[in-house]
């Protein structure tokens, strides 16, 4: 695990890269990184995240820099969702909506090594046309594929110097899957304290999943998440 700035952090992302991004709404978004990915520049990404941006900042800008050709998520469209709705309609960006539990889910079977999974979710519907179903004890299912990402990008509390993290609150939202299912793991916190500072028992990922860390301070992160709402 390195500690990095976040320039440096991202600045081996590749066009055409699938970049998971932590957040359910500004909570457990990582702006910082965000940020630092527009001014990086990849291009013709695909997202994967809850939903599709907040305003004008974090994956919302990253939508309006027309870096992402593809969003993968569960909430496409909410009230301040703007920036993708302007896209979507002029057809500049594609859609692919997936039920948040098998959003979920799909990446935690990645990070799990397991070949795919039957769910209930979505059987009967648009969301299972051309997938495999069957009928399990009287129930249809539907076979759902893991989702890996080349790169995630995700928020947390703070790290060690080991990558271990913690997070906060809400902010543990898609965080934790999200650092197994990618190649590469980067990680924007409040703070970075020396190894065995961290009560292993409160360690939600564990250093193993975690390549590169960038430390911005609480207040710039509390910052970020209060502009998000402005």
């Amino acid at each position: 695990m390195r500690v990095l700035d976040a320039d440096a952090a991202v600045a081996d992302i590749a066009d055409g890269s699938t970049v998971l991004v932590g957040g359910f709404g500004p909570a457990g978004m990582p702006f910082t990184l965000i940020d630092a990915l527009v001014r990086q520049g990849a291009r013709d990404l695909t997202v994967v995240s809850n939903n599709a941006g907040n305003g004008d900042t974090g994956l919302a800008a990253l939508l309006a820099a027309g870096q992402v050709r593809k969003m993968i998520c569960s909430f496409p469209r909410q009230s301040d969702s703007y920036v993708f709705d302007g896209l979507y309609r002029a057809g500049k960006i594609e859609l692919e909506v997936v039920p948040q539990g098998n959003l979920a889910e799909r990446m935690r079977a990645a990070g799990a090594g397991i070949g795919g999974f039957f769910t209930p979710t979505g059987y009967g519907t648009i969301l299972a046309e051309g997938k495999e179903t069957r009928t399990i004890d009287g129930r249809g299912y539907v076979l759902e594929a893991p989702l890996r990402g080349d790169v995630s990008l995700i928020a947390a509390r703070r790290s060690d110097t080991l990558g271990n993290l913690v997070f906060h609150k809400t902010a543990r939202n898609f965080g934790p899957v999200m650092a197994t299912a990618a190649s590469t793991t980067i990680v924007e916190v409040d703070d970075v304290v020396e190894a065995g500072e961290i009560d292993p028992e409160v360690v939600v990922t564990p250093g193993i999943y975690v390549d590169r860390v960038v430390a911005v301070g609480a207040e710039q992160r509390i910052a970020a998440r209060e502009g998000a709402h402005t």
